[in-house]
């Protein structure tokens, strides 16, 4: 029945579609930060759009998930996962077609990417180089690894009162449908037995004088 399911298949399918939605996005934003505003992309160095962007991340794919109302705990590490790996993800698709894009043009050419440079041929030849963002020393990628690691743990945040509120309701509604069922439930007689018990007679006293019979 629909209401004893614990979420776990819908859950994981959707938080999944979701998380590769997200790392598409966060690809092509990548990708084409070169025409965005100076002013959004320069701000604050980049920090707070990556990181704006990790929260939204986790936003949706905690959204997705909790849509199908989930009680399987086994969600909670799974959403960190996908807002984890989604965010990651999108960084290196992204700096992958850059990168690849960048090494099929001459440097007299180049220019700010666009649509055309969104190939196989470009991700793949960039593909190599990309995932030097998470590779290198920590010192130089703690960034990355902190967006990373925002994206996670926000989506675990957000997704735990959800699990634990669609628990306790579960949980009331057996409750509840238990009741029910005991309360509407027949009591048992033993075969021929009255609905209601005779009335029980005195017993009649050897020793009490009984009234003589009249003619």
């Amino acid at each position: 029945m629909s209401h004893k399911r614990s979420g776990l298949l819908p859950g994981l399918v959707t938080g999944l579609l979701t998380a590769l939605i997200c790392a598409a996005a966060l690809g092509a934003a990548v990708l084409f930060q070169e025409r965005m505003p100076s002013a959004v992309t320069a701000f604050g160095n980049g920090f707070p759009l990556s990181l704006a962007l990790s929260l939204v991340i986790a936003l949706l794919v905690v959204l997705a998930m909790g849509a199908v109302r989930p009680r399987s705990l086994v969600l909670l590490p799974v959403s960190a996962l996908y807002a984890g790996g989604a965010y990651a993800a999108g960084q290196v698709v992204g700096k992958s077609i850059m990168i690849g894009a960048t090494l099929s043009t001459p440097s007299t050419e180049r220019a700010p990417a666009d649509l055309t440079d969104v190939t196989l041929d470009n991700f793949l030849a960039g593909l190599p180089y990309a995932p030097s963002l998470y590779r290198d020393p920590l010192s130089e990628t703690w960034a990355a690894w902190l967006f990373v690691g925002v994206a996670a743990l926000a989506a675990l945040a957000l997704l735990t009162p959800r699990v634990v509120r669609a628990r306790r309701a579960h949980r009331a509604e057996l409750a509840e449908t238990e009741a029910a069922e005991q309360a509407q439930e027949p009591e048992y007689r033993a075969p021929f037995e009255p609905a209601q018990a005779p009335a029980q007679q005195p017993t009649a006293d050897l020793f009490a004088p009984r009234k003589p019979a009249k003619d």
